[in-house]
């Protein structure tokens, strides 16, 4: 729980005594890659913390084809927090691509932070712009900049992704074809 509590002490000012009480209603669960953290359709009770590993959300149309349209790295908060809020079914699957170690953060620790931690209601406000400030940019990024510009996003956003994620996944986070995706790397790798 070290990392949980080092970055909520880098959002927000906590004592031992906070910190304690909010991790001792966590719990930490470790995921083979391939193992589902979330499936779709399910009302998700929980939010998570990544300690170790990498987690691709995926969403599947009618016709049975996965779009992936997030990933989650170390140290970053992580789940479908709006239907985590709403209490509603979730449309993402989250899916290990790693071997992964995870903060389980029930409900019921959230709503703790809130009620207990004097800066409680900060750090959920804080949690909540991140992700509002990252969709956002990925709406922006799907629809204004030009395959090149979100190819060039993708290594910021999420360092050394290309070898941990398969190209198919990445093109299809891209909203390009794996075929696209090899042209801008070899694009990239002949103007080093």
């Amino acid at each position: 729980m070290d990392k949980l509590k080092a970055y909520i002490c880098s959002l927000i000012e906590a004592s031992d005594s906070e910190l304690e009480g909010f991790v001792k209603q966590c719990f930490i669960k470790q995921f083979k890659r391939k193992d589902w953290v979330q499936l779709a359709n399910i009302t998700p009770r929980n939010t998570y913390f990544i300690n170790k590993g990498l987690v691709r959300f995926v969403i599947t149309d009618k016709e049975g084809k996965e779009h992936n349209t997030h990933f989650s790295l170390e140290e970053q908060f992580s789940g479908d927090y709006a239907s985590f809020l709403l209490e509603i079914p979730s449309l993402y699957a989250i899916q290990a691509l790693e071997d992964v170690e995870i903060v389980v953060i029930p409900r019921k620790a959230v709503m703790w932070c809130y009620d207990h931690m004097k800066s409680g209601d900060r750090l959920g406000r804080l949690i909540a712009e991140s992700f509002f400030v990252y969709q956002d940019g990925r709406i922006r990024n799907r629809y204004v900049r030009k395959p090149k510009a979100r190819y060039d996003a993708i290594t910021q956003l999420f360092p050394d992704i290309h070898n941990r994620v398969p190209q198919h996944m990445i093109a299809s986070f891209l909203g390009i074809t794996p075929v696209h995706l090899s042209r801008l790397k070899k694009q990239a790798y002949e103007k080093k």
